[in-house]
């Protein structure tokens, strides 16, 4: 029996020292304070992090360590422990010995019968500045939006009036005295394409404002219908150009989706794709639908002169990002047609190779 006791006894004091251990090699800061608001026990992690002596700790309040800003905040939870209440998850500050700010997340357990506050906390100062930094981008990126959104209406609003003007120089024009056939073609062109651009500068208000609303219209579109639209409106450049359209949509013939959008996408793309043609080659774009794992695609593809994909990987859908140097080259044009289909649960992806034309595949979350 005395051999048993004497093991146990072993044992325990094994116990002991493996916890002392624990203690004291844990970059957890663990400590014991009194109700008084001493600390009474404290891990070398502590005087580590706040860069005082365990003497300079022990010989102060714990409240002269902690951020003037929390003091009022930590004294309240403190009588709550003395009121034998646990503490978790709390976080305070405490202020370094050389002036840093320290961020620490509390777990508090009071022992009433010796007086005692046994606790343990976790440095998340690393934490805390991220999410700082996250909040900061955040608001910036939110004035940033902000500010387009405001370009956007502004834009919209001062283009609507040299339309309009437009629409009434067409009304005063007297086509009965011109015998000419070609200039009567011309000016009914010129005006079905002002018509069909103020059209579009009431769409993109509307869609502005609904946007507002959280609130995008989501119809039942027909490809064919819209595609139409956008060719009528572009039907000069088309023909200047020489460009040939080869459009086929009988795999699939509608998609539901927001119609101002989908304007905006085939007029982005197509526009782009006869922008930037080979100098030697004739521009020609072909547009068919898909089904792809129970989703309608787009397939737009030219024979132009292409992307380096291995030089511009993700940054082609990016703001401002142009890769080129021609004239009309501003960045915003794939912009919005990723962050259209971004914004209904859609994606578009681009293969491409240099002076071999550029395939955009657009997914909708139909």
């Amino acid at each position: 029996m005395t051999k048993n006791r004497e093991n146990n006894v072993a044992r325990e004091f094994d116990v002991f020292n493996d916890f002392e251990k624990f203690f004291d090699l844990s970059d957890d800061l663990f400590c014991v304070a009194g109700y008084d608001g001493y600390f009474r026990r404290i891990n070398p992690a502590v005087s580590r992090l706040l860069e005082y002596s365990e003497e300079e700790l022990f010989s102060r309040p714990i409240n002269d360590f902690v951020y003037k800003s929390d003091k009022e905040i930590t004294n309240s939870v403190r009588n709550e422990l003395r009121n034998r209440i646990p503490l978790f998850n709390f976080e305070n500050r405490y202020l370094t010995k050389s002036g840093k700010i320290v961020w620490l997340l509390w777990t508090s357990i009071p022992v009433e019968d010796d007086k005692l506050i046994f606790a343990v906390a976790k440095n998340i100062t690393d934490k805390k500045e991220l999410e700082q930094e996250r909040n900061l981008l955040l608001k910036k990126l939110s004035e940033i939006n902000n500010d387009y959104k405001q370009l956007s209406y502004s834009t919209v609003h001062d283009l609507r009036s040299p339309v309009n003007n437009m629409l009434s120089i067409f009304d005063l024009i007297e086509t009965d005295s011109i015998d000419n056939d070609e200039t009567l073609e011309f000016i009914n062109l010129l005006k079905n394409t002002t018509n069909s651009l103020k059209e579009s500068l009431n769409k993109y208000i509307s869609v502005l404002n609904s946007k507002n609303q959280l609130d995008t219209e989501i119809e039942e579109i027909d490809f064919n219908s819209v595609l139409s639209e956008v060719l009528i409106s572009i039907n000069s450049l088309i023909e200047n150009s020489n460009t040939t359209i080869i459009a086929d949509f009988s795999v699939v013939k509608t998609v539901r989706f927001n119609k101002a959008y989908l304007k905006s996408i085939f007029l982005n793309l197509i526009t782009n794709a006869i922008k930037y043609a080979k100098n030697d080659t004739l521009a020609r774009i072909t547009i068919r639908s898909e089904i792809k794992d129970n989703k309608t695609q787009l397939i737009i593809t030219d024979n132009g002169i292409g992307f380096d994909l291995d030089k511009v990987k993700d940054k082609v859908f990016g703001l401002h990002q142009t890769f080129n140097n021609h004239i009309d080259s501003n960045g915003i044009g794939l912009y919005l047609v990723h962050n259209q289909l971004a914004s209904l649960g859609g994606q578009i992806t681009l293969d491409s190779k240099i002076n071999e034309g550029a395939s955009f595949t657009i997914t909708f979350n139909d």
